[in-house]
Formats: C-alpha cells, structure tokens, sequence
C-alpha cells in the first residue's frame, strides 16, 4: 500500500519574494533551496509522482537511488522507520510522494 505526501511550490507574501515548498499533510513550507524531510513508517521504497505522469521510482531499498534520480534525493533509515530527505529543494520537485514496501517493486 502506498501513502501520499504532497509537496507544492507557490509564492510566498514574503517581501524577498521566496517561493516554499509545502508538504500536507503537516502544513511545513520550506523554502527553495533548503532541504525537506518526509518520513514513512514500514516502507522504504519512494516514488514521485508529477501531475499527469506516472509514478517515477526515486529510492529503493530504503537508500539506493534509482538510475537518473537527482543526487539532491537521499533516503536513509531501517526497521520501520524510513526518510526522503531533498536537499536544495527545486520548484521541480513539486509532486506526490509515495512510499512503498520494496516487495512491490523489481529490486
């Protein structure tokens, strides 16, 4: 089964004119360029998922990122608790993300 954090990129009203990134649920933004954790409870395999594509594999077996996945994409943890960590967050990673358990994937 997969659960779905969503991450969006929208203007702030911030005089520096910053745009963040905000995960729900949760209601954390974080600015671009800083990094953003997503934490997954028994899962350790992580998809993204961009509007009107089809889920892309970023990290399998809790820290192996999948072949084109950006380095600014880290995963880390064991037992049941795992972390998408993004560094230097882009506008680009606006998407749903998706943990899943690695027996449902070819690795």
């Amino acid at each position: 089964m997969a659960f779905p954090d969503k991450l969006y990129a929208q203007p702030t009203n911030s005089s520096s004119g910053d745009t963040i990134l905000t995960q729900t649920p949760g209601s954390r933004s974080v600015v671009l360029g800083q990094t953003v954790s997503i934490r997954c409870k028994t899962n350790s395999t992580w998809y993204q998922q961009k509007d009107g594509q089809t889920p892309k594999l970023l990290i399998y077996r809790a820290s192996s990122r999948e072949s084109g996945t950006p380095s600014r994409f880290t995963g880390s943890g064991s037992n049941s608790d795992f972390t998408l960590t993004i560094s230097g967050v882009q506008a680009e990673d606006a998407a749903v993300y998706y943990c899943q358990t690695d027996s449902d994937t070819d690795h």
